[in-house]
């Protein structure tokens, strides 16, 4: 035995709102849908109609025209925007029951222009939403959850006691997302990293890279030419992706062997603990989704105790008005002074210092070998 649905307003109410003129789309709207939508659609209408009526017939000391802004700023935020139009039907009623009953003293030109600027507030806040397919802050949430996930991507695997890694990143602007990225893995000795640059900066550049990371993080490890395979991706896209830059580590720690491959990436540098100086790696190639066969010329070499390798972007080099070649002296005259005190505490301050003056994203990825 089925029982029937209960509705969400009682024939009695019905039959008195619907002869109600500025109430019947609210009353037809709402039979026509039994969602969480509707729900809070009633609520607020109630909430909208109990602020216009008891502040007549009680008073606007407890209860003012300024509460129906807060509720039209919840319903750009909760409801739909069909729901949020059927919404301002009542918020409008109120306003005028108000501006009829008190005049300018409760409802001025002021109040009405903040009303009005709320109204549209609302409106874009409830069609963004909607473009999107949530409401609420669902879609705040899920950026922060992509954003967590790029930082997450971007952690270098556990080294065994006789390595050290470090991974520092920062977005221009102070901004959660920025164009530059890191993917790494390991699978048994054998350790490949990435590190990559999308052109532009910020927000603007983030959405890019929150795309290729996932891309790129699944190449890695998994194809023997991972660049070749980057540049193949990015070339079928129909809508190109811009400028793609990036370097390629494939390291092995039992023996410390490495091989560096580039396309179109600001040299990789090593600590040389013999010397105690840095040299610039040879490795070069074509910046990503240029030409059909990237060919890059790798650089080889082992790391003994003592050595390192520093990978970066060109936020951390390049300066307006300076030539990069300058910037990468910098760069190696700043690590010159600060690593020796120890990789690991040294690699976040190399990157304020070389970052000071300029806004524009940074990463910076250091191997060595203790």
């Amino acid at each position: 035995m089925s029982s029937r649905p209960v509705p969400l307003i009682p024939p009695r109410l019905r039959a008195i709102l619907v002869r109600v003129p500025f109430l019947v789309p609210i009353v037809r709207f709402v039979r026509k849908s039994s969602s969480k939508d509707s729900h809070l659609l009633i609520a607020l209408v109630v909430v909208s109609l109990l602020i216009g009526v008891l502040g007549v017939q009680i008073s606007t000391r407890w209860f003012s025209p300024s509460l129906l802004i807060l509720v039209t700023l919840v319903a750009g935020l909760q409801l739909r925007f069909r729901s949020l139009m059927t919404l301002l039907v009542a918020v409008a009623a109120s306003v005028t029951y108000l501006g009829i009953t008190y005049g300018a003293r409760q409802v001025g030109p002021g109040y009405l222009l903040t009303m009005a600027f709320t109204v549209v507030l609302a409106g874009l806040m409830s069609r963004t939403r909607g473009t999107l397919g949530v409401q609420g802050l669902r879609g705040d949430a899920m950026l922060l959850e992509l954003r967590d996930r790029l930082k997450r991507q971007s952690e270098l695997p556990s080294f065994p006691k006789a390595w050290g890694g470090k991974v520092v990143l920062k977005q221009a602007g102070g901004s959660s997302f920025g164009g530059d990225f890191v993917v790494s893995m390991r699978e048994g000795t054998r350790v490949e990293l990435a590190v990559v640059d999308v052109s532009g900066k910020g927000v603007d550049a983030g959405t890019r890279a929150l795309l290729l990371s996932g891309t790129f993080g699944g190449l890695l490890g998994s194809v023997s030419d991972f660049l070749g395979a980057c540049n193949a991706y990015l070339r079928r896209q129909r809508e190109g992706e811009g400028f793609v830059t990036a370097v390629h580590l494939s390291l092995d720690l039992a023996t410390g062997a490495y091989e560096i491959t580039s396309a179109g990436h600001p040299p990789v540098v090593k600590f040389d603990s013999g010397t105690g100086t840095w040299r610039v790696s040879t490795a070069k190639g074509v910046v990503l989704g240029v030409v059909p066969d990237l060919a890059c010329e790798p650089d080889r070499g082992t790391l003994r105790k003592g050595d390192a390798l520093m990978l970066y972007t060109d936020g951390l080099i390049e300066q307006p008005g300076r030539d990069i070649d300058a910037g990468l002296d910098r760069l190696l005259g700043e690590a010159e002074r600060l690593l020796p005190g120890g990789f690991s505490k040294s690699a976040r301050q190399l990157v304020n210092s070389m970052s000071s003056g300029h806004n524009d994203d940074c990463a910076l990825v250091l191997i060595w070998r203790p």
